[in-house]
């Protein structure tokens, strides 16, 4: 099965999917210069520049003087140069002001400014899975609750046969759902896997005991159980538009939802046979 669905974050409500190709324009009030600060997102500093956010890859100049030129880190520098008429964004890598005192402070490491505000997506992004159909039926299973439940979720533990290694520690329960068709195809794409839960393995055997770390529903006996770094989400990525022309459609809702808005996940139909890659924005449009 060739995993061909990709998860987008909604910003309009729409339909098809396509690309948007925009010149680069950047604001009438766009600064010379911008020091970037805690909290800020790579999103929010393209915005202050530039009309279109996404174009930034456009006019960044990465400079290979600079050790990771493509992460941005509070106390640098953006400032707007022309070269040979042509505007670049360009990097001067700052050095955070610390301040000193007698006093010793467990100080964290100074991460890169995210894209977007990762926080109020990722329990989007983290949870729902596409999967082929041979993933679900290989994967292990729960066969029974240990002690009597009347229902059985966070707190308590469950047999899990099927798990032919110790290779993992943490897993997560899923749910077979719905299944995503090409709508003009017809071709199967892939299967939603559900979440339900989290899990983490006790002893090893068959079956192998799990406890249950935190669920959002019900844990039933059928349910299945994989790695849960098998799916891993990529947080610090560059927005770009996508080098060739894509469309698609929206063909699923998370959650069954109806209603489409900002911040919500959807599945198309395009992934990465087509071109689509990490970062690309798409334009959302209804048809008229």
């Amino acid at each position: 099965m060739r995993h061909t669905v990709l998860f987008f974050l909604g910003l309009i409500l729409a339909q098809p999917v396509g690309l948007w190709a925009k010149p680069v324009e950047f604001k009438a009030d766009h600064p010379e210069q911008y020091t970037v600060k805690k909290g800020d997102t790579l999103w929010g500093i393209s915005a202050k520049f530039l009309k279109d956010p996404w174009v930034w890859p456009t006019v960044w100049y990465a400079n290979p003087q600079v050790k990771n030129p493509h992460l941005i880190y509070p106390g640098d520098t953006i400032s707007l140069v022309y070269v040979d008429g042509k505007p670049q964004l360009r990097l001067n890598r700052g050095r955070p002001v610390v301040k000193l005192s007698p006093k010793g402070h467990i100080v964290p490491l100074n991460r890169a400014v995210p894209t977007i505000p990762i926080n109020v997506i990722k329990p989007f992004l983290s949870r729902p899975y596409v999967v082929g159909k041979d993933e679900l039926e290989k994967a292990a299973y729960i066969v029974r609750p240990v002690g009597e439940h009347l229902i059985t979720g966070a707190g308590d533990s469950v047999y899990v046969r099927g798990q032919n290694n110790g290779k993992y520690s943490d897993y997560v329960i899923v749910r077979a759902g719905q299944t995503y068709v090409d709508p003009l195809t017809k071709e199967v794409l892939g299967y939603e896997a559900k979440y339900i839960g989290d899990t983490r393995l006790v002893r090893q055997g068959d079956p192998a005991k799990h406890a249950l770390i935190n669920t959002s529903r019900e844990v039933l006996i059928g349910d299945r159980v994989i790695p849960s770094n098998q799916h891993q989400f990529m947080d610090n990525f560059i927005p770009q538009v996508p080098d060739k022309d894509l469309r698609g459609n929206i063909i699923a809702v998370m959650d069954g939802l109806t209603q489409i808005g900002q911040n919500q996940v959807v599945v198309i139909n395009k992934g990465r046979r087509d071109g689509v890659k990490v970062g690309h924005v798409m334009g959302v449009f209804q048809e008229g």
